[in-house]
Order: structure tokens, then sequence, then C-alpha cells
């Protein structure tokens, strides 16, 4: 667990736009981040169509970052065949991903033809198979999407640690202080560079407003203190304040601080773009931004020691 914490630092950058990586526009700019020295580059798995050829088109950009899948839905995926492709991506680019597996929900499952059951029980059933693969993916080299504190407990037992979404610093806190200093807590933190603010929770509420209305979401929100009157639509301006970065530099440094001080290992950064420009377009610019950060963020277990 220990060499997965300093291989992925503690700042890195989660993007949707770097699906489709095969794309010359894209692998430029998955270049210029690892130039850029982010030491960690992490893309969603959703129902893993097309995900490990990204993941190796990530991991030929950009040779001196860790690529991390976070996260890849179970359901529809071949443990022995995700084993193996998982070794073949090791053969030739050495330990250098990090698989990361989410239970999703009851609807994926479904799509998938199979029983959603206990989420619990259903992923320690599919780890229980990758690990009987031929070519088990490695569990110091894969983590979980997990929130509550079961599947956190399976995270732990059986892999590096998890990565949260849409969570704040108190929850890693909270997290740290029940699962002890080894496992890898990750979080996902949604950015908006804007010091606007009804600009920069528009923008907010357009990049992650709709997951508020998921029940393992809800669910976790509420364990964190927040109310119906925050769970509405899109999230009450208190919520999404908590939950998203906004402003300039030193406001979003402040905040990445505030997760690794409070717990987190490793905080990947998703840019939410409030100018009318976004899209799909890549946050280049926002990414170059952020990266004069990196030598100024101080990891968790420096930071604890010098205390």
């Amino acid at each position: 667990m220990d060499s997965v914490k300093r291989t992925i630092g503690a700042v890195g950058i989660w993007s949707m736009e770097l699906r489709g990586a095969g794309r010359p526009q894209v692998r430029e700019a998955v270049a210029e981040l690892d130039q850029l020295g982010f030491p960690a580059l992490w893309i969603p798995g959703l129902d893993g169509q097309g995900a490990l050829d990204d993941v190796e088109h990530l991991l030929a950009a950009a040779p001196r970052a860790t690529i991390a899948l976070g996260v890849l839905s179970m359901w529809g995926q071949d443990p022995a065949a995700l084993g193996d492709r998982w070794a073949a991506l090791d053969a030739t680019y050495g330990p250098s991903a990090v698989l990361g597996l989410g239970v999703s929900n009851a609807h994926s499952a479904a799509n998938a033809g199979q029983e959603y059951g206990k989420p619990t029980v259903s992923m320690l059933r599919f780890l229980d198979a990758l690990d009987a693969a031929p070519h088990p993916a490695a569990a110091d080299r894969r983590l979980l999407g997990a929130l509550g504190p079961k599947m956190v407990d399976l995270a732990t037992a059986r892999t590096s640690g998890w990565h949260p979404f849409l969570v704040t610093p108190e929850y890693s806190a909270a997290q740290r202080t029940r699962v002890g200093e080894a496992p890898l807590i990750a979080p996902h933190l949604a950015v908006v560079l804007d010091r606007d603010p009804a600009r920069a929770r528009a923008a907010a509420r357009d990049g992650v407003g709709m997951f508020i209305g998921f029940p393992a979401y809800r669910s976790n929100l509420a364990r964190l203190g927040f109310g119906e009157e925050d769970l509405i639509p899109g999230g009450s301006d208190r919520l999404i304040d908590a939950l998203v970065a906004r402003g300039d530099l030193e406001d979003i440094a402040g905040r990445i601080q505030a997760h690794l001080d409070a717990g987190a290992d490793h905080v990947t950064l998703h840019v939410l773009r409030s100018d009318a420009g976004g899209g799909a377009d890549l946050p280049r610019h926002q990414w170059r931004e952020l990266a004069t950060l990196l030598p100024y963020v101080t990891p968790r277990a420096s930071h604890t020691n010098s205390d």
C-alpha cells in the first residue's frame, strides 16, 4: 500500500475528457500533464467499454505518471479476462496503473444480466473471482469506489484503499480515525477556477449536481450532517460550497490541503469550467494553473511528521 501512495503522490488530475485517449489532441494533452509533473492521471471506467484501451493510450503518452481507473463498474466484466488484460498492460508498461472497481447500481447490474444483491457481498464475490483468475490483478494496485463503512472495510481488507466521490475533508478525517493509517484514501475533488460565486456554483451544479440525488451519495451526505434542505436538486449553496473547491489558486490550494490535513493521502482534481466555451474541450489552461500548486502542497505523511 505504501508503494501506491508514493507512486501517485499527493495530487492528481481526474478527467472525463481523457476518455477517448486514442485521439491525437488528447494524447498531446496527456503528455503535457505528464511533463507538468502530475504524478497520477485518473479516468472514469464507467461501464468498461473502451476503458482499458484508454488506460493503455494514457500509459504510452504519460510514461512517468500512474494511470488510475477510477472507477470501473464490476458489472459485465469477466474477472479472468480483466486479469489477463491487466497483466498484459503490466508486461508492456510495468506496474504503472491502478485498477479502481465500483459496484455501481442495480440498473447497471440488470443491464449486464446479473443480480445486484447486497453491494458488499457482490463486490466480495467479484474480488474473489479476480484473485482466483490465472492472472489476478494485484491487491496492492487496486482500489474500490466506496463511501459507506461496509464498502470501506472491504476496500481496507482486500485492496490498497478507496476513491470516494462527493465528500468533504471531514469525511476523510472520520474514516482515517476509523480505519487507521494503512489504507489509501484518495477523494475526488471538483474545482472551479472562478472567483465569482454564482458562476462557480452554476458550473459545480452542471458538473456534479445530478449525483446529489443518487441514494448512495444522499445517504453519505446525510451521515456528514447535511439535511433535506441541502439535498435538494442540484444541492444547496452550503452543500455545493462544501463539496466543490472554487475561487482562485490560493482558494483551491487551501481546499486541497484541508483534505490532506484531514487524512486523505491523495486528492484528484476534476476541473469544471465556468466559461461558456467549456463543453468537451480539454481544460488545458486550468490544468497548467493547477500544476503551479504542486510544489506547495504538503503531503499528509510529511505534514504529520513535522507537527
